[in-house]
């Protein structure tokens, strides 16, 4: 399962980070291009431009200088027919128009016209009439070349605005809206930054503060000549590039990191439950195992105490018999009293225990369950002392069960003293609870235990061996009926040292 786990979260990481450099790449292709198209779109707006502004000039004589008619004959004569072929060729006139950039500045510009002429010769003599008959046809056609002018103009215009810095070239407006049009072709609708640098030094053309950062721009040369060379170049960035890129996949990306989610949770709520149920396996086979030998020891004591009575020498004497039969009542009893307590915590773990709760008066709770408890101290030379410092000692509850709840602990901190038990119980108020605290000096308990103990079944164990009789019910019943109550319970130990248990009970 970890192998599996592992496989499946590894393969989804890398399907994640391949995504996103996918999509890095394809942005930076995208904007690669709209930046390209923006300098193709301006350099061609320049030419059209300078097409449109000098193009009058042919129209007119104005500026005519000089015109040569340059022929080339194409000619063709058949003797045996009487035929003749002539094709005729072009006209080249020069133009001088001025430039723009100074009052007497001008440049040469040649109209090119593609003149067609052709013409067809035929001689037809008859045997009666010596007189020669001419069939003759004519053709002329005329043609502008459109590329050619252009061609002239663009160069001319090139040679003309590389005198003119970049901002009269070419306007923030103009280069802002393209670079917007042709990224959103693309489907980059993001804020973006850019600026125009010559030479590497910044030039007018940019959106508002624009620096140069290495590792976020990209650039493509503007305005290149015939040969691919600038002097420009184009930068942009996308401020929140990484975050708009990926607002596209976060919805896949999302549901990705939530089935990871799902399938980590799943896998450590599985372990968790076999672990847990392992544990709880153990508990109860301890629990099963302690229930036996506590029912095998009275069980055996009654069938001796049975085979006893029926003996005819003891069953005529009458203190013999009501001593046996005493024993029997007690045994059964203590039987009875373990059924009970697993009873009981059955009952609060349902909810079918009935609780009912009036104003009872705590001190006086306390000194009942050390009553109960008295002999049994007494037997083992213990002590048991009281501190009563509290001063509000009503509390809402039960007191047959809370008595059963000190009593318990008591009792357990009876049972885990090695030496002579000394117990101190101690009581103060606050504004609102009423806190009770009993201290014994006994074994004490490690820190696992103290998470554990208040857990149904649990008891610490020394190997394989418990040296103190029970079956992990009693504080297990003390949290029930403490947490019924509104209070807390907990507990505070060293090894060797003694624990402190703490109880919590709202104040009327």
């Amino acid at each position: 399962m970890s192998i599996s786990l592992i496989g499946i979260i590894s393969v989804q990481v890398y399907w994640i980070k391949d995504a996103i450099k996918n999509k890095r790449q394809q942005f930076e292709n995208d904007v690669t291009i709209s930046l390209a198209r923006t300098s193709e779109r301006i350099k061609e707006r320049e030419e059209n431009e300078a097409y449109n502004e000098y193009s009058k000039f042919l129209e007119t004589d104005r500026y005519r200088t000089d015109a040569e008619v340059k022929n080339f004959l194409f000619k063709q004569i058949d003797t045996t027919g009487n035929k003749s072929f002539i094709f005729g060729t072009y006209v080249e006139e020069n133009y001088k128009i001025p430039t723009g950039f100074s009052v007497n500045d001008s440049t040469f510009i040649k109209k090119i016209t593609g003149k067609q002429d052709f013409l067809f010769v035929q001689s037809i003599n008859s045997k009666n009439d010596f007189s020669a008959n001419y069939n003759e046809k004519r053709f002329s056609s005329y043609k502008r070349y459109d590329n050619w002018d252009k061609l002239q103009y663009s160069e001319m215009f090139k040679q003309r605005k590389r005198f003119y810095p970049i901002h009269k070239r070419v306007s923030n407006k103009e280069l802002n809206n393209t670079l917007k049009e042709e990224l959103s072709k693309r489907n980059i609708t993001q804020n973006f930054k850019y600026g125009v640098y010559e030479d590497g030094f910044a030039t007018p053309l940019k959106s508002g503060y624009f620096n140069i950062q290495p590792n976020d721009n990209f650039y493509y040369p503007l305005l290149e000549d015939e040969n691919g060379n600038s002097k420009y170049k184009l930068y942009i960035k996308f401020p929140d590039k990484e975050k708009n890129m990926l607002s596209g996949m976060m919805k896949i990306l999302l549901l990705s990191l939530l089935f990871i989610g799902i399938i980590i949770a799943a896998f450590s709520t599985s372990l968790y439950q076999l672990v847990r149920q392992k544990k709880i396996s153990e508990i109860k086979t301890d629990f099963i195992n302690n229930m036996t030998h506590e029912f095998k020891t009275p069980i055996a004591t009654i069938n001796l105490a049975l085979d006893a009575i029926k003996n005819p020498k003891i069953i005529n004497d009458e203190s013999k018999v009501k001593r046996y039969v005493q024993m029997i009542r007690d045994e059964n009893k203590r039987m009875h009293g373990q059924v009970e307590n697993v009873l009981r915590i059955s009952r609060l773990e349902k909810n079918q225990l009935d609780i009912s709760k009036d104003a009872v008066d705590i001190h006086d709770i306390v000194d009942e369950a050390i009553e109960h408890i008295q002999l049994l101290v007494n037997s083992k030379n213990g002590v048991v002392k009281t501190h009563y410092k509290a001063i509000s000692t009503e509390v809402l509850g039960n007191q047959f069960h809370l008595t059963n709840v000190l009593v318990n602990i008591l009792e357990n901190a009876v049972k885990y003293s090695e030496n002579s038990p000394k117990i101190d119980v101690f009581t103060e108020s606050t504004n609102k609870n009423f806190i009770l605290k009993i201290k014994d000096e006994g074994i004490g308990m490690s820190k696992n235990a103290q998470k554990y103990v208040f857990d149904k079944f649990y008891r610490e164990h020394k190997g394989n061996i418990h040296n103190v009789k029970g079956h992990g019910l009693g504080l297990a019943y003390v949290k029930e009926i403490i947490d019924s109550h509104q209070g807390t319970v907990y507990v505070e130990s060293e090894k060797s040292k003694g624990s402190t248990f703490t109880v919590k009970l709202p104040l009327i």
